[in-house]
């Protein structure tokens, strides 16, 4: 890990982070986050489109299969985060999968609490399917609150007894509203930016007063897990969030599922957003690698 970039990139969100207080209100933190990570001019750009009613945009350079898609939820504790924040994520997980990304631009809370995300990312993969795509020929990506929003999604599709994507991608997945991890006092010391209580504000803002952190659709590791397709999870080893991860990958695995854990030394929270970073990069190679195998894309 390079020291210098790493610190750097933490100095940065940090600087963004303290500039937030009490008063701070939903608009200015959206803005704040859509200035810290706006892409650069390198990313190729999103095409919009309205996936049975839901916001969203294909993303990826000429080239890439049309006939396989990479199904896009982007982070930012179900309140901030968009396409445009994750562009250059969703194009560079593309590139590497072989096949264009479909990013979904969900509605967020507190506008629209749990279960509205659920609804559009279902509503989203079935515009999939309508254009003409089968189940097998679509993957699953996310980080943070969108890789917990991958999982619910295959949760939900289960439940409804129809076909599961090919494979998922979960980058530092959020799986766990109750914050019951024992990684939040492990690393609380270690991680830059998130601990306990602002998990559980996060979560309290999406699920709504008398909202049940128990649901599965909002912690997928009290889901039935069984019978869901192969998992890469991904995950920082500074991460309070740590074991949102762990005891998923865990759980599925008990559950019969393939599930590989990757905890990457000295990383942050949704690190693979910060291309300055080599480890990064390496993690999206593998994110790529890994869904166009189960594509059909690559041996």
């Amino acid at each position: 890990m390079s020291e210098s970039a790493a610190d750097a990139v933490i100095a940065r969100i940090r600087a963004v982070y303290a500039r937030w207080g009490r008063a701070t209100g939903i608009d200015e933190m959206r803005r704040d986050w859509e200035a810290l990570h706006a892409p650069d001019e390198s990313a190729p750009p999103a095409e919009p489109v309205m996936a049975n009613g839901v916001a969203a945009a294909w993303i990826g350079r000429d080239g890439l299969r049309r006939d396989r898609a990479v199904l896009f939820f982007h982070g930012g504790g179900f309140q901030m985060g968009s396409i445009e924040t994750h562009r250059a994520l969703a194009a560079a997980i593309a590139q590497g999968a072989g096949c264009r990304a479909l990013s979904v631009g969900y509605r967020r809370a507190p506008e629209h609490r749990f279960p509205a995300p659920v609804e559009d990312a279902l509503a989203a993969f079935e515009w999939l399917l309508a254009q003409g795509l089968a189940a097998r020929h679509v993957a699953l990506a996310g980080d943070s609150a969108g890789g917990g929003l991958a999982v619910a999604l295959m949760l939900a599709l289960k439940a409804r007894g129809r076909a599961l994507p090919a494979a998922a991608a979960l980058m530092s997945p959020w799986t766990d509203m109750e914050t019951s991890g024992e990684s939040f006092s492990s690393r609380a010391a270690a991680d830059p930016f998130h601990q306990r209580a602002t998990i559980q504000a996060l979560a309290r803002t999406y699920l709504g007063r008398g909202g049940d952190p128990r649901d599965p659709l909002a912690s997928p590791i009290r889901g039935d897990l069984s019978g869901l397709p192969p998992l890469l999870i991904q995950v920082g080893e500074r991460e309070t969030v740590l074991d949102d991860a762990r005891v998923l990958a865990e759980r599925a695995r008990a559950a019969g599922a393939d599930a590989a854990l990757e905890i990457w030394p000295g990383m942050f929270h949704a690190f693979q957003l910060y291309p300055e970073l080599a480890e990064a990069r390496a993690a999206i190679a593998a994110i790529g690698a890994h869904l166009a195998r189960h594509l059909g894309l690559r041996d």
